[in-house]
């Protein structure tokens, strides 16, 4: 598709024209149809330089080309579910000459924010929040008297999330005018599990049921009014055919007025429905089948690998740098190691088997597996379940995900003290995914929570350590934070795990420095700057977040007289806030500098740039120790 699509001049002709939604109003459904080829070229010369998520932008390109020609934003409200798939609305909305700086710091973010565009309605980047925002705008609307359309665009996947439910259930009740449009293309970022999802695939494949209604609707619609006894006897007609196709029409028991299962790549049907459901009083659902990934075919045979992805080559599909081992591939090789030792072990996920690195464990032990979809609470709530039956439930979820489930980790884990192990991947600064993606608050609200131990590994290594003393030695919760991507090895970093206990990496006498996890590294190259400076560096490795390693702290503390804790969350509630805690209530008179994340959200950008803005990068630590006791 790439090469038929190549412009031998490198220009887009109907791309070039369109500036704003009101531009696509005057073009033809032969140019849309080109539009939308052009965009997938645009995309994927894009994003193939910079990253990002292209599978799910490449299956909603008519979708929101019919979206935008239909409804009058920003006027009207469209809010999207999760937000990655909303490239080609940016494009449309006048921003397509920014997409080289796409997720970079201070650039274009891959997600709706109302602060770059007044076209972004809701600032959205977790699942399953879209029909109760689009639903309150909506109430809102109402209240004050207004007229504008409010849309909500949700996936199949996000339908797995409780939230997306539970708002269904209140929209259908509601006489308020909302439109929703249910992106169905049977994927999350994984192929998503449940009946939910085995539901709308029975929907799909029986397009024979709306086909009859359609034209029954039409034969009805001949007759009069008067005609009674007839159009009651077509209508049971209509609903025994219904009862044959579809013995539940779930969204039409909702309350919801329902269209669909229609082509989401056939602009022109798209417009004929949506033209009409927007007209329509209460609640309306547009079921729209997809393909992720569509026209590029490496993307629509490995919609996950494309989900969300690195810079890439588009002639080979290959990514052009490939890492090294990373945490979440050795949390995943380690844990199937375990298991095979121990057959109590299950993994349990939300939709996030690749991205958890639980592919191996999946394939290995299928039983033993859990994909729950986009279901945090309930994942949780389930590992209790398992641990309450004599199991050893781990449950790897990322960290920004993982705070959709505080109740459950407090009310049926903790407090319960259930032997859960919560694997938390990309924990700290996560970078180009922004501040809905950041695992920057974990160590402050996990804090929080009574019994629940706390481990930051500093290294692959350490990880692997961490995950088989969880598994093997501590009989109750305890999480383990690690960040994205790979790490670096160190001396110390190979010692055997105690219970409560850091490690002495480095004597010194004029600072005592420590790093959290992934900030170790940064750490141990700030003591050797320092140290060219003609000071001394002691340096902790705390390896537990809670409990605190008291001893080995006071002990620094008493012979150096300062401290700096350097950890890549939030500054309230952090660990550092913890350990100055401690350094004042020990009246040792020693000082303590805390290195951290200012309480906000966190923009996207390359991990390392952030930090060098903030401060916590080997330079900043330097400068900050000299300036504050050496200058």
């Amino acid at each position: 598709m790439y090469q038929d699509l190549k412009k031998i001049d490198g220009t887009y002709g109907y791309l070039s024209k369109v500036n704003s939604p009101a531009d696509l109003k005057k073009l033809s459904y032969e140019e849309l149809g080109i539009l939308a080829e052009e965009i997938r070229l645009f995309l994927l010369d894009s994003v193939s330089k910079t990253g990002g998520h292209i599978a799910s932008n490449l299956g909603v390109v008519e979708l929101t080309i019919a979206l935008h020609r239909v409804l009058n934003a920003p006027v009207d409200k469209i809010i999207w579910d999760v937000g990655h798939q909303t490239y080609v609305h940016k494009i449309l909305t006048g921003r397509k000459a920014l997409f080289d700086t796409l997720r970079k710091l201070d650039g274009l973010s891959g997600f709706p924010k109302t602060q770059e565009s007044s076209y972004d309605a809701f600032n959205t980047g977790h699942s399953s929040t879209s029909v109760s925002a689009a639903l309150g705008m909506a109430r809102a609307r109402d209240l004050k008297g207004e007229n504008y359309t409010v849309a909500a665009v949700i996936g199949d996947g996000a339908l797995t999330g409780g939230m997306a439910l539970e708002a269904l259930n209140d929209a259908g009740m509601a006489r308020t005018n909302l439109l929703i449009i249910l992106n169905d293309n049977g994927m999350s970022i994984a192929p998503n599990v449940g009946g939910l999802s085995r539901y709308l695939s029975r929907i799909r494949v029986r397009p024979f049921y709306y086909k009859t209604r359609e034209s029954m609707q039409a034969f009805l619609d001949l007759f009069p009014k008067s005609g009674k006894r007839l159009r009651s006897f077509l209508h049971k007609v209509k609903s025994a055919i219904k009862s044959m196709f579809m013995p539940s029409m779930f969204f039409e028991d909702l309350g919801f007025r329902y269209f669909g299962p229609i082509d989401g790549h056939n602009i022109r049907e798209m417009v004929r429905v949506l033209e009409q459901a927007r007209t329509m009083k209460g609640p309306v659902l547009v079921h729209v089948t997809t393909i992720k990934g569509k026209g590029y075919k490496y993307a629509e045979k490995q919609p996950a690998m494309y989900h969300g992805i690195a810079p890439f080559e588009i002639e080979t599909g290959q990514v052009l740098a490939e890492g090294s081992e990373n945490y979440s591939s050795v949390f995943g090789e380690k844990l199937c190691e375990l298991a095979r030792d121990n057959e109590r072990i299950v993994a349990i996920t939300a939709a996030m088997t690749d991205g958890t690195g639980l592919t191996g464990f999946r394939e290995l032990f299928k039983k033993r597996f859990f994909d729950v979809g986009i279901a945090e609470q309930h994942a949780v709530t389930l590992a209790a379940g398992l641990a309450m039956g004599g199991i050893k439930p781990v449950v790897a979820i990322y960290s920004t995900f993982l705070q959709r489930a505080y109740d459950q980790i407090l009310h049926d884990v903790a407090l319960q003290n259930l032997p859960v192990v919560f694997a938390i991947d990309r924990a700290g600064v996560v970078g180009d995914d922004g501040e809905t993606h950041q695992g920057i608050y974990d160590v402050s609200y996990l804090y929080t929570i009574p019994n629940l131990k706390i481990l930051s590994p500093a290294s692959p290594n350490e990880l692997k350590i961490m995950l088989e003393y969880a598994l093997k030695e501590y009989h109750g919760p305890i999480a383990i934070r690690y960040p994205k991507g790979s790490g670096c090895e160190f001396q110390g970093s190979e010692k055997p795990l105690a219970f409560g206990r850091g490690v002495l990496l480095q004597k010194g006498r004029d600072v005592t420095l420590t790093g959290v996890g992934s900030m170790m590294c940064i750490v141990l190259e700030a003591a050797r700057l320092l140290e060219m400076e003609g000071i001394s560096c002691e340096v902790i490795n705390p390896r537990f977040l809670r409990p605190i390693d008291e001893e080995l702290i006071l002990e620094s503390v008493k012979k150096t007289k300062r401290i700096v804790v350097v950890e890549d969350v939030i500054k309230s509630g952090g660990f550092g806030s913890h350990v100055a805690e401690l350094v004042f209530r020990s009246r040792t008179g020693a000082d303590c500098m805390v290195l951290s994340l200012p309480d906000k959200g966190i923009e996207h950008g390359k991990r390392e740039l952030i930090y060098k803005r903030y401060g916590i990068d080997p330079e900043g630590i330097k400068t900050s120790v000299k300036s504050e006791w050496f200058s």
